[in-house]
């Protein structure tokens, strides 16, 4: 069994249990589920922003612990404050030691767009992630058939939340396509032992259809890759470790944006 299928076998426990403890009728009454979410286009083509989508995430299956020192708020107002498009708050528990109030916390301290990372399987998961704040969802080809990415796509879009879908070759991307897609991401991390290898990006960018935005996740770690990659047809880069791996992930991106936009 694969470090995903783990991941999902107690995603589906975990939604199962959060189903009993808070109905959708209780989501549809929360704080945040009534507001305008952000364009997460408008945010990623501002050419006053960096088209980096910076993630807080404390850990990993593959790295354990990477920062759990600081504060969601500090650290995503730090990445705002640096030139962030978007931002990524993990929220699953067990595995990457997130949790649902980090993205109320991030929310509360931000005014660009916020991308809820979770390994969504269930349509209370996005009524939830609206509830919570969130402006993007995120949708990922290796655990969803066609038939459920295109339904929980549909679903976020009645909401008015932006939809990012994740691949990581080129079946995936093929089978995967729908109309209420936003953005399709590239995950240069292959979830099932956790590897990384950018080429992944660069091999399938011309194949994702010029109606979606196009996004490199994963394994970016320098300026130059980035400056590759803009070339190449992305518009967004996911950039989580790298930063939090630092004492100040704030501070890290900001230096890196200055080198990135140094000439």
């Amino acid at each position: 069994m694969t470090i995903l299928d783990k991941i999902v076998l107690r995603k589906k426990e975990e939604v199962a249990q959060a189903k009993q403890l808070v109905s959708v009728r209780q989501l549809e009454s929360g704080l945040h589920f009534n507001r305008n979410p952000h364009s997460f286009k408008s945010f990623l083509t501002d050419p006053g922003r960096t088209g980096i989508i910076a993630e807080f995430k404390r850990r990993s299956p593959s790295k354990g612990i990477i920062n759990d020192k600081v504060t969601v708020a500090d650290v995503t107002t730090g990445y705002a404050a640096a030139g962030a498009s978007a931002l990524s708050v993990l929220t699953d528990t067990d595995f990457f030691g997130g949790h649902t109030k980090d993205l109320l916390e991030a929310r509360a301290a931000n005014q660009i767009p916020i991308l809820r990372k979770d390994f969504m399987i269930d349509e209370y998961q996005v009524i939830e992630a609206k509830a919570l704040g969130a402006d993007i969802i995120l949708l990922i080809a290796a655990i969803l058939t066609p038939q459920e990415i295109a339904a929980l796509a549909g679903t976020a879009k009645g909401l008015g939340l932006n939809v990012l879908l994740e691949v990581h070759n080129q079946e995936e991307l093929e089978r995967s396509i729908c109309p209420d897609l936003d953005a399709i991401g590239v995950n240069n991390r292959n979830l099932a032992d956790f590897t990384v290898n950018i080429q992944t990006s660069f091999d399938l960018v011309d194949q994702i259809p010029s109606d979606f935005m196009k996004i490199s996740e994963s394994a970016i770690s320098d300026t130059e890759t980035i400056k590759k990659l803009k070339l190449a047809g992305f518009n967004g880069f996911l950039i989580g470790e790298n930063f939090m791996k630092t004492e100040n992930p704030g501070a890290a991106m900001s230096a890196f944006v200055s080198e990135l936009i140094s000439v």
